[in-house]
């Protein structure tokens, strides 16, 4: 079904494109009502755990972002990845599963190479038609729903969570969902969201109401997260030049008990400030701090940082604090320090370098270790990972 229905997406958007195609007047090239952007990129991954095997991967990561505009109000958007995976991750339980798998209502990633010695996937993660009005928008597909405050962790992203440590995949994960938008004013808005799921007991729905007041950006929302109730708010402005954010939720469960996991009454905040000291190094620095009243205790770390996470998931222990420093070593050049730290003792230590080669050609160096004292779920299976990725862009 969800073939048929890419398939038909594409054929309506290339009809709708010959029949706007116009002559070229001679001298002079006509607005294209299209674009085509991307890049490729191929990243290197040594694993050094202190307890086993050291381990080599290898990954090409191609992605497409098309645009096409019917007119000034309603466009169509497709963003697909493209991943060839190799190395000696391929041999680990459920490895393909996790690559393949696809959490929204359609079925868009496949696994079309699977096996010994490489798995090639192909997913589209943005596959929607958005119109604008003057004061009425829509938006139907598979899309961003982008509600966060914060930069770091994000208790009111309701629809697509993701991992700080995931590092190689910034366009961040989408969700299949309807939404509508009324603007009130400036900097305020009515926002509905509807994500279905074939698990009737797992669909989001949602409102918010976002304004501003004294320069303050400020959101509160309410509606229904899969087996949980939600109420929740967050706000972003600025104090004496230090951006300052915070986001909260209440995760209130309408079944106690699924598929033999027990639910809590939960709730997640997180609030966080940075600072630019400007200069010729552009030096800024950032903290946050995370807690979860009830978590949800992690199998084991390979799990936790395998696995798709949630709003209510964004941490295994009570508090969470993190931190980074980063700076222009040249014009082309930037270090970035970060580091993580867990109630139970596990830590997280990151060294990064991204290097620009040309306009299109990026260098990017990462070093994290993973890690923590006796007991502690990170401090069970401590491991270095290192990263060189290379990036071109067009």
């Amino acid at each position: 079904m969800c073939k048929k229905l890419v398939t038909t997406i594409f054929i309506v958007g290339a009809a709708f494109y010959m029949i706007e195609v116009k002559a070229e007047i001679p001298g002079l090239q006509p607005e294209k009502n299209w674009d085509l952007t991307g890049y490729v990129k191929y990243m290197v991954t040594g694993g050094i755990p202190d307890h086993g095997d050291n381990t080599l991967d290898h990954l090409v990561h191609q992605r497409f972002n098309y645009e096409y505009r019917f007119s000034s109000s309603f466009r169509f958007n497709a963003g697909m990845r493209n991943r060839v995976l190799a190395g000696d991750s391929l041999s680990a339980p459920y490895y393909s599963e996790i690559i393949a798998a696809d959490n929204g209502y359609f079925d868009l990633s496949r696994n079309i190479v699977d096996n010994d010695n490489m798995i090639i996937n192909s997913q589209f993660d943005r596959l929607y038609f958005d119109w604008k009005g003057t004061e009425w928008s829509s938006r139907i597909g598979r899309y961003r729903v982008n509600w966060a405050m914060n930069t770091v962790w994000n208790p009111n992203d309701l629809y697509n969570s993701y991992s700080i440590y995931d590092f190689d995949y910034e366009e961040r994960p989408g969700t299949d969902a309807v939404s509508v938008s009324r603007t009130l004013g400036y900097a305020s808005s009515l926002d509905f969201v509807y994500s279905p799921n074939k698990d009737s007991n797992l669909q989001r729905y949602s409102a918010r109401y976002l304004f501003n007041y004294d320069g303050w950006d400020i959101q509160a929302l309410l509606g229904r997260s899969g087996l949980d109730y939600v109420i929740g708010g967050g706000f972003a402005g600025d104090i004496k030049g230090a951006g300052f954010r915070g986001e909260f939720t209440w995760f209130d469960p309408w079944m106690s008990e699924y598929k033999g996991q027990s639910f809590q009454p939960t709730l997640v905040s997180s609030i966080e400030t940075d600072y630019s000291f400007g200069g010729r190094r552009n030096w800024m620095m950032r903290a946050a701090l995370l807690y979860i009243s009830e978590p949800q205790q992690a199998v084991d770390a390979a799990v936790y940082l395998t696995l798709p996470l949630t709003a209510r998931t964004l941490s295994f222990t009570k508090f969470t604090g993190y931190a980074d420093l980063g700076f222009d070593i040249t014009s082309l050049s930037r270090f970035t320090m970060s580091g993580s730290y867990y109630q139970d003792g596990s830590f997280f230590v990151g060294l990064s370098n991204s290097y620009s080669l040309s306009d299109d050609w990026q260098l990017l160096t990462v070093l994290q270790r993973f890690d923590g004292s006796s007991g502690s779920l990170f401090g069970e299976t401590p491991s270095t990972l290192l990263f060189a990725n290379i990036k071109w862009s067009f």
